[in-house]
């Protein structure tokens, strides 16, 4: 997995004003920071970000940061988190996290599914618990998804993420027991609403119930 380049610049205040500066010459405010390194304040073209964003293969992007203030020095980071505007979704703010090259970092990769299971074209339905996995490995090595070739899975059939095969370097730091995915028969999944109904549906009465106790106590 290759590293992608992108630009920033130094960034000497903080704040709404000055976050509003920003945006009106397309640009975002954003910080890098890694373990028990200096926060440094950085701003970014918000169109280098989605160009980079794009060029990525994996869920998540190995960037190479150029930070720009007189002289330029890189780092070598992941996006630890985006700050999207609750309408328009558009970014306002990006964290990077830097990282060691020669360290292994927890990173999510995203499932993807391979065929059409025998299962479903018996009128099953496929159910997706797990959309992503959390694994260890080095930044170089993580890998652009896991594939799972779902055709010859029946209604019934499950695949956990033991069968899920990694290479040498790439572990899997929680329990691998767990479901990924599984193809129910329409029975199940039918059958599934109505107890959840009258689960919530028995939850209310007893509330109720508790309720007009306390009121007559109180009476």
């Amino acid at each position: 997995m290759e590293l992608i380049e992108l630009k920033t610049n130094i960034r000497t205040s903080v704040g709404s004003s000055q976050a509003r500066a920003l945006r009106q010459k397309k640009q975002i405010p954003a910080v890098l920071y890694g373990h028990g390194k200096k926060t440094v304040l950085l701003s970014l073209y918000l169109s280098d970000l989605e160009q980079a964003l794009k060029k990525s293969k994996s869920g998540q992007a190995l960037l190479n940061v150029v930070v720009q203030n007189g002289k330029t020095y890189t780092k070598p980071a992941i996006i630890k988190e985006l700050q999207t505007h609750p309408v328009g979704r558009n970014i306002l703010h990006v964290d990077f996290y830097e990282i060691d090259m020669n360290r292994k970092i927890k990173i999510k990769v995203p499932i993807v599914t391979k065929g059409k299971s025998k299962g479903v074209e018996l009128g099953g339905i496929l159910q997706i618990i797990r959309r992503e996995l959390e694994v260890l490995c080095l930044p170089l090595e993580i890998p652009k998804s896991f594939e799972i070739d779902i055709t010859d899975l029946d209604i019934g059939d499950s695949v956990h993420v033991k069968s899920i095969p990694l290479k040498d370097n790439i572990e899997i730091p929680a329990d691998v027991d767990f479901t990924v995915l599984t193809i129910v028969s329409p029975k199940a999944v039918e059958e599934a609403v109505p107890e959840e109904v009258e689960e919530e549906a028995e939850a209310k009465a007893e509330e109720a119930a508790a309720e007009e106790e306390v009121s007559e106590s109180k009476g």
